[in-house]
């Protein structure tokens, strides 16, 4: 045997292995930005702020209960094709309550009184009135959800009401018309309506919400309308009426509220609301543009004075 046939053969150089400690983990993604929905909410503020003036246009033709109870028949209609379509399934029970507040408030107490109210009023006076929802449905959405606003959200929310107060008085000669109490109400029901489809729009899709809602006060706006076609003067199928009705049923009521209620599931009840801070102003831009109004002095500047206390509410809110 040869001498270096007995050496030992050369030990192999170790590989470093990786130990059994975790890697660092890496950083937490961040989550899609707020702005995802805020398109959504925003197409929704756009289509309210053409309520009144499609309102006004659709009295030209018909009569009040005749305008709300074909708007939300029709709209109904479409919205069950799509539920049907779709194979949705029916709401669970915990959510029925939400949709009945929808209903009552969304389709059927808003547009009700707010019909009745442009009979006697202007939509440059409704609007400023109407600025006035964004603070109550961030109200309703505190109590509902035992949030509890800091001191300067609620002196924010006190001079907001009285400036959209005085400016009701001031427009009715000192004293409340029968229109602003039916603003007033109209507020506290579509803020109900609101705060509770943007609660029902976290734990279902949004046009559903409003689609059920639609589909549950069905009966009531067939029989109104029934009985409106009978009771008020046949309408008149001019181009401003059907152009109204139209956009009231499709724009306002459903199209509107489905991408709202998803806006306002996607970046929450408060954030939506700020959003539609921009509603009373742009109902008043459409005012001059396709009615022909001329807004008093006390509109736009009153409309800046509630924008400017919802803006401090929100952001003390957060």
């Amino acid at each position: 045997m040869r001498a270096n046939d007995s050496a030992t053969v050369p030990t192999p150089i170790a590989v470093a292995t990786p130990t059994s400690a975790p890697a660092a983990p890496l950083p937490a993604p961040q989550g899609r930005p707020a702005g995802s929905g805020a398109p959504l909410a925003v197409l929704g503020v756009a289509s309210f702020s053409l309520t009144f003036p499609g309102t006004a246009w659709a009295l030209e033709g018909m009569g009040p209960w005749t305008v709300v109870m074909l708007r939300n028949a029709l709209a109904a209609v479409l919205a069950g094709v799509c539920l049907v379509a779709c194979r949705t399934r029916m709401p669970e029970r915990r959510h029925w309550f939400g949709i009945a507040v929808v209903a009552a408030g969304v389709v059927l107490g808003f547009p009700i009184l707010t019909t009745l109210t442009l009979q006697t009023s202007t939509t440059s006076h409704a609007a400023v009135v109407v600025g006035l929802l964004p603070l109550t449905t961030a109200a309703y959405s505190a109590v509902r959800t035992g949030s509890r606003p800091s001191r300067t959200f609620w002196i924010a929310a006190l001079v907001g009401a009285v400036l959209v107060i005085a400016f009701a008085l001031q427009q009715s000669g000192g004293t409340p018309s029968t229109s602003d109490l039916y603003l007033f109400a109209a507020l506290v029901l579509c803020a109900a309506g609101y705060g509770e489809g943007g609660r029902l729009a976290r734990q279902m899709p949004g046009w559903q919400v409003i689609g059920w809602a639609l589909v549950v006060a069905l009966p009531v706006t067939v029989l109104g309308g029934a009985l409106s076609l009978y009771a008020e003067p046949a309408p008149r199928w001019t181009g401003h009426s059907v152009a109204g009705l139209v956009w009231l049923a499709v724009g306002s009521t459903l199209l509107g509220m489905m991408v709202w209620y998803r806006g306002m599931a996607a970046i929450g009840i408060s954030r939506a609301s700020q959003l539609q801070l921009a509603q009373p102003l742009l109902t008043l831009v459409w005012s001059v543009a396709l009615l022909g109004e001329h807004l008093p002095p006390a509109a736009p500047l009153t409309a800046l004075g509630v924008l400017a206390c919802i803006v401090v509410t929100q952001r003390a809110r957060s």
